[in-house]
């Protein structure tokens, strides 16, 4: 049973004690609109809640005039949707067409109109939000230990990722399934699902690392994906790939690591400086393969680029470390 079954169980059973205590009539409605009430996040509730609230004010004074004017029709439902429908959209309200349409139904079906029966409808819309509120306020489950976990299974892909590229580049032959790739962009889309749940619970001090870290690691996917592309054009086995094998060795140590090392970067720094004193290549193939793993080479200094602006600093110095 989920917290949000449980939450709106415990809204509705206090909307229509409170609804049946102060003698409003029908509290079973004040239930029904708790029902409505209770959302996903503190953000959203706060939103929706008064959205709902607002929307159906709207509509029961719209309901009031068209009513008096054209009478308890079935018809006239239709003309008050032709109207109150678009004037809500209009006013960002469309989360409050459900239950603006819930009252003023309800009124519809009493055939009647007075002050009476318009201070009962908001009251009961005043109860029954008023407690899906409060309920959605006392508690929200923390989605942190989640977070850590898909942030732990996506290093530990990405991870996987780099040392399959390490061994293709030092055999091309090798065969690998890709299973990692997709497993990765599922749960990184999971984690910013639910990133974003928790940065909606946070009404004071709101902490967006967690947004950044999932955005940080569908940017460098998307890197990821074109690197391998470059690979599959390097069909024979290159010096320059071993060289760069080296460099993926590492960023799969280096990946798991929370903080920004700089150590693939100081080799990517010395491998590029080696290229630059090697021979130019003698066929148009090995120059066509060379041209793919510098390629490869460049796009791995863009992945590290993102992971350098969103990552923070190791407090060693990586040159320092491995010099």
């Amino acid at each position: 049973m989920g917290f949000r079954v449980i939450k709106t169980s415990i809204a509705t059973l206090l909307s229509i004690l409170t609804a049946d205590a102060l003698g409003v009539e029908n509290p079973l409605s004040a239930g029904l609109l708790a029902i409505l009430g209770v959302d996903v996040t503190r953000k959203r509730s706060l939103h929706t809640v008064s959205s709902r609230f607002f929307a159906s004010v709207l509509g029961l004074l719209l309901a009031f005039g068209i009513f008096y004017l054209l009478g308890f029709h079935y018809w006239v439902l239709a003309v008050y949707i032709l109207i109150a429908f678009p004037l809500m959209s209009r006013a960002h309200m469309k989360e409050g067409i459900v239950t603006s349409s819930v009252v003023v139904f309800r009124v519809f079906t009493g055939e009647a109109l007075s002050m009476h029966i318009m201070i009962t409808q908001i009251e009961l819309l005043i109860i029954g939000l008023g407690y899906a509120t409060i309920v959605n306020f006392a508690y929200m489950p923390k989605h942190e230990h989640r977070l850590s976990d898909i942030r732990c299974k996506v290093d530990k892909l990405f991870a996987v990722i780099f040392k399959q590229i390490a061994v293709t580049l030092r055999d091309p032959y090798h065969v690998w399934d890709g299973k990692e790739l997709i497993e990765a962009e599922s749960l990184i889309s999971q984690g910013q699902v639910t990133a974003n749940h928790a940065l909606e619970n946070q009404m004071i001090n709101p902490n967006d690392a967690w947004n950044v870290y999932f955005y940080m690691r569908k940017q460098q996917l998307e890197r990821v994906e074109y690197m391998l592309e470059l690979i599959s054009r390097v069909y024979q086995r290159m010096p320059q790939g071993e060289v760069a094998a080296i460099l993926f060795d590492q960023l799969s140590i280096d990946v798991i690591d929370e903080t920004y090392t700089g150590k693939t970067e100081y080799l990517l720094d010395q491998m590029q400086a080696e290229f630059k004193m090697m021979e130019l290549p003698s066929t148009r193939d090995e120059f066509e393969m060379r041209s793919s793993i510098l390629q490869l080479c460049r796009e791995l200094g863009i992945y590290l680029n993102i992971a350098k602006k969103y990552k923070s600093p190791a407090e060693l110095q990586a040159r320092k470390e491995m010099d």
